[in-house]
């Protein structure tokens, strides 16, 4: 366990925090890690029947840290699969409910993972975005399977490309999250419903989230665009979109064809 994700057991929940506040919850490979191996213990614990993933500080997740991705891009050979982030096939396996509590912004990740929670919960003030595009790289987690089926094509697509931020109001009438709550209460009522979810029958609702997923199709998606995302990290566009970043500019891609 990492000190960046605080793991508690209680009421028949497993909650996982997001505990780098000062980095904006930015996520590393030993979270990354820590989060996949809860996740997935947790379906053979018989002391957990839901799990809540929250955050720490004023931002749910600032998305993969990009010290990651350069490394990754710095790279002399190219990233092998079993390199690829374990957390995502750990949510495309998961067969116990996930609830999530999105505070701040929820960038990159931050927001294609909650397309694996089963409620979600925003902040009236929270905000979602995917800046895929906007760094030369392609969505990950399911994505792009799972963002058009929930939300249409041509949102997820202004999601996807353009990268503006989706805000709490606009996230709930699309049917990302269920609710937005005041920020105040944000943590209580996502933990309320966990602790009531869990209260249910546990094999029903095991039962119940396995026919409403398919999971060699996340599997098989998941796959798909990491081949695609490991081969953008080694692009000069990434090169450029990164450098950009670091400039605090905005990308020039008018010489790429």
């Amino acid at each position: 366990m990492t000190e960046h994700i605080l793991v508690e057991k209680a009421e028949k929940l497993l909650v996982l925090t997001l505990n780098r506040p000062e980095k904006k919850n930015a996520l590393t490979r030993a979270m990354y890690k820590t989060l996949a191996t809860e996740i997935a213990n947790a379906d053979t614990d018989p002391e957990v029947r839901c799990i809540l993933i929250m955050a720490n500080g004023d931002m749910f997740t600032a998305g993969n840290d990009l010290a990651d991705f350069a490394a990754v891009g710095a790279a002399a050979s190219a990233p092998k699969p079993e390199d690829g982030n374990p957390l995502l096939p750990a949510l495309a396996r998961s067969r116990t409910p996930i609830v999530a509590a999105v505070n701040g912004r929820a960038v990159g990740i931050g927001t294609t993972m909650l397309l694996h929670c089963d409620m979600v919960f925003v902040a009236n003030d929270a905000s979602l975005i995917t800046p895929f595009v906007n760094l030369a790289l392609v969505p990950e987690a399911a994505s792009s399977l799972l963002m058009p089926l929930r939300i249409g094509h041509v949102r997820a697509f202004e999601m996807f490309v353009l990268g503006e931020p989706v805000r709490a109001e606009q996230a709930v009438s699309w049917g990302i999250a269920n609710r937005a709550v005041p920020p105040a209460d944000l943590h209580r009522i996502a933990r309320t419903t966990a602790i009531a979810i869990a209260a249910r029958a546990p094999a029903a609702v095991v039962l119940t989230k396995s026919l409403m997923r398919d999971e060699q199709m996340l599997l098989a998606r998941m796959s798909e665009e990491g081949a695609h995302f490991g081969r953008q990290l080694k692009t000069a566009e990434f090169k450029e979109a990164f450098t950009a970043f670091a400039e605090r500019r905005a990308p020039d891609f008018s010489k790429f064809g």
